[in-house]
C-alpha cells in the first residue's frame, strides 16, 4: 500500500483540461493523464480492495483500465448538448458487485423497480428507515441528495409521515472532499472512514433491495 495518490498537479492537469476539452490537447497530454490521474486511481482502487471487506464483504474494488471501479475519461456525448469529449473529474465507484470532490454512497437514478422496493421498505420499516437516515456520525459528514418528484409517488399515501422521502428519485449521499485531503498520505484512510460512517444508510439501502451489506 502507498501512503500518497493524488497530488496538486493530479488537480492541475483536471483544471487545465478543463480549460482545454478537445481531443488535440488530450493527445498531446496523455502521458499525464496516465501518471497524474490513471495509476493513481488505479493504486488507490487497489489498496482499497483491502479496505472494503471490513466496510462490507459485498462491495467491490476492482483495479482495472476499462470495465473496473475507474470510470473511464471518454464522455458519452450522444444525447448531450455539451459536446467536449473528456471527463474533468476523476470518477471511481464500488459497485455491488473535479470542481468538487466527494465520497458518495447510495443508489443514482435507480430502476423504477429498485427505487419502488426502496420506498415500500421506507414504508414498512419508518424507525429502521429514520435510524439509518439521521445517524449522528452518518449526517455529521453526509448529505442527502439528489432529485424528487412534486407529490408523493403512484401508490403511496400524499399524507404519508415520511412523504418527503418517498418523495426521492435518488437516494445518494455526499461527504465533501478537500483538495488537501484528496492529495494526503491520510485520503485511504479518510475514505474508509467516511464509508464506515455511511455504513447504516447503505445497509437500509441494501436491505431494502435483498442485498447483503
Amino acid at each position: 500500500m502507498t501512503d500518497r495518490y493524488f497530488s496538486k498537479q493530479t488537480l492541475a492537469f483536471l483544471s487545465a483540461l478543463a480549460e482545454n476539452n478537445t481531443r488535440e490537447w488530450f493527445e498531446v497530454h496523455k502521458q499525464d493523464y496516465e501518471d497524474l490521474v490513471r495509476a493513481p486511481a488505479l493504486d488507490f482502487i487497489s489498496d482499497m480492495a483491502n479496505e472494503m471487506p471490513a466496510i462490507s464483504k459485498h462491495f467491490r474494488a476492482v483495479p482495472k483500465k476499462v470495465g473496473g471501479s475507474l470510470m473511464r475519461v471518454q464522455r458519452d456525448t450522444r444525447f448531450s448538448r455539451d459536446k467536449t469529449p473528456y471527463k474533468t473529474n476523476i470518477g471511481i465507484h464500488f459497485r455491488h458487485e473535479l470542481g468538487e470532490c466527494f465520497a458518495g454512497v447510495g443508489l443514482w437514478h435507480p430502476e423504477a423497480d429498485v427505487l419502488f422496493k426502496v420506498r415500500e421498505a421506507i414504508v414498512k420499516k419508518p424507525d429502521a428507515w429514520v435510524k439509518a437516515r439521521d445517524n449522528k456520525n452518518f449526517r455529521k459528514h453526509f448529505e442527502i441528495i439528489g432529485d424528487t418528484l412534486a407529490n408523493a409517488p403512484r401508490g403511496f399515501a400524499k399524507d404519508h409521515p415520511l412523504v418527503e422521502d418517498l418523495k426521492f428519485k435518488d437516494h445518494t449521499a455526499l461527504a465533501p472532499l478537500s483538495a488537501v485531503e484528496i492529495t494526503s498520505k491520510d485520503f485511504r484512510k479518510l475514505v474508509v472512514e467516511r464509508f464506515k460512517q455511511a455504513a447504516p444508510y447503505m445497509r437500509f439501502l441494501c436491505g431494502a433491495l435483498e442485498l447483503e451489506f
